[in-house]
């Protein structure tokens, strides 16, 4: 596929923080061997040397891309921040992209050929291979291809990485893009689309996830939180009773496993609402 022939990419890099691995991010975009690319980046008022890192890699960029644009203010949260990004972009084709997380180069070419030929598909996602600070591979989640429902995304039975995504953008406006007020806008937004279109997942690695301390991804309390903020915005869903209560369950057992104690009188709702549940997984810990 020539370039004048290739449906135009939009990646968005939303950056908060990330001086130190933010480069590597657009250098992974750069790199992509589908050229077709328009790159659009902004930080979210980082209060360390991120804008200094991205003003670096400007010329490059504008050499690179089809069209590039750049823009730093105060910090208005990450919902904000892409909502703003969508009002700019023109591709055919959405990349939402972490500033900490690097895509392989043949990611966009592999996508948008995928999504070239499946026009019922909204949305595709991939593996990844998980990396430290120091870009050193401490894991890989992947797994068979297969499409997901609403039914199993709002149950937490599916793996969708957001660092892999590649999503229609006639699909992500016609679902009026992101919420301001929720926390994990990737969980909400693949809610959204799968309502519209089938969501699907490639048996391919696609990117590289960084997990280190700083990362929402590590933090417990703002992902149990932020799960709840979801399902609220679906209590008209008939799965909301059976998803909210496997999620009360989800979120105590990641508590109990990243304690030190078994807090038994903070969690005593569990039992009353999960006795067999909770029972079983206690003799388990014996």
């Amino acid at each position: 596929m020539n370039q004048s022939n290739q449906p135009l990419v939009s990646v968005v890099i939303a950056c908060y923080n990330h001086e130190f691995f933010v480069q590597d991010s657009i250098q992974s975009v750069i790199d992509q061997t589908y050229q077709n690319i328009e790159l659009i980046i902004i930080d979210d008022g980082s209060k360390d040397g991120s804008v200094e890192k991205i003003q670096e890699m400007i010329p490059t960029c504008q050499k690179r891309f089809i069209r590039f644009e750049f823009r730093y203010r105060p910090n208005k949260g990450l919902s904000a921040t892409l909502n703003e990004a969508l009002e700019w972009c023109e591709g055919e084709y959405y990349a939402g992209f972490a500033s900490d997380d690097i895509m392989l180069n043949d990611k966009t070419d592999i996508q948008v050929r995928f999504l070239n030929d499946n026009k019922d598909v909204v949305a595709v996602f991939g593996g990844v291979k998980l990396i430290d600070e120091k870009n050193i591979e401490v894991g890989i989640l992947q797994h068979s291809s297969t499409s997901y429902s609403f039914k199993e995304i709002i149950m937490h039975e599916h793996d969708l990485p957001a660092p892999t995504q590649l999503i229609r953008m006639s699909s992500l406006k016609n679902v009026g893009g992101y919420s301001p007020d929720i926390l994990i806008e990737d969980w909400y937004m693949w809610l959204k689309l799968s309502n519209i279109g089938k969501i699907y997942y490639m048996n391919k690695i696609m990117s590289l996830y960084r997990r280190h301390e700083t990362n929402t991804s590590g933090n417990l309390s703002l992902i149990h939180q932020g799960r709840i903020e979801v399902l609220n915005k679906f209590k008209n869903s008939k799965y909301y009773i059976e998803a909210y209560s496997k999620i009360e369950w989800l979120n105590f057992v990641e508590n109990i496993l990243a304690s030190n104690q078994l807090k038994f009188l903070k969690y005593i709702r569990i039992f009353i609402y999960h006795p067999v549940r909770a029972i079983r997984f206690f003799l388990k810990l014996m």
